[in-house]
């Protein structure tokens, strides 16, 4: 019987390193949300798909150890994407309106903190595998750049800054 081969299919914006526009205030916000929204649950049913079932015999194949490794790091694709998604449903909950883009910046609400994968424990896995790792490692990059990015956008002026306004534009 043939074995089922699974691509990663995730496709990822460009870089963003260069935006110099308010991400709140955007419609390319939008598409960028929705972009990655699909991006993250794509990824997400590829994973499931290959650590549930398809890399079943590939983890079989590995040592003892490997096989611990090989479901730990299974463990961190998957929490990484839930880590994503549940910030990206958050976005979507702001450009709906239902959320405030303040509300959204709450701790409980940003992106969580993702489990680092050690290249070592991965090397010895099957290609699929640090294929999908390493996709979500990526993804995970991306998305935390534009949550630091919209937390940079909101911060708070300091009240010295606050101050020196007020006299600028008093005179």
């Amino acid at each position: 019987m043939p074995r089922k081969r699974y691509v990663v299919n995730v496709l990822f914006m460009s870089d963003l390193s260069g935006m110099d526009w308010p991400l709140s205030e955007s419609r390319l916000h939008r598409r960028l949300i929705d972009t990655l929204y699909v991006d993250a649950m794509v990824l997400a049913d590829e994973a499931r798909a290959y650590f549930d079932e398809g890399g079943r015999a590939d983890r079989e194949a590995l040592d003892p150890m490997a096989r611990v490794s090989f479901s730990c790091e299974s463990l961190k694709v998957t929490t990484r994407l839930m880590h994503i998604i549940a910030w990206l449903l958050t976005q979507r909950a702001v450009d709906a309106g239902e959320m405030t883009p303040r509300d959204a910046l709450d701790p409980s609400r940003r992106l969580g903190p993702a489990p680092i994968s050690d290249e070592d424990a991965t090397r010895p896995m099957p290609a699929v595998a640090r294929s999908l790792i390493a996709a979500s490692t990526e993804l995970y990059r991306r998305v935390a750049r534009l949550d630091d990015a919209q937390a940079s956008e909101m911060a708070a002026p300091s009240p010295a800054r606050s101050m020196f306004d007020r006299l600028a534009m008093a005179f």
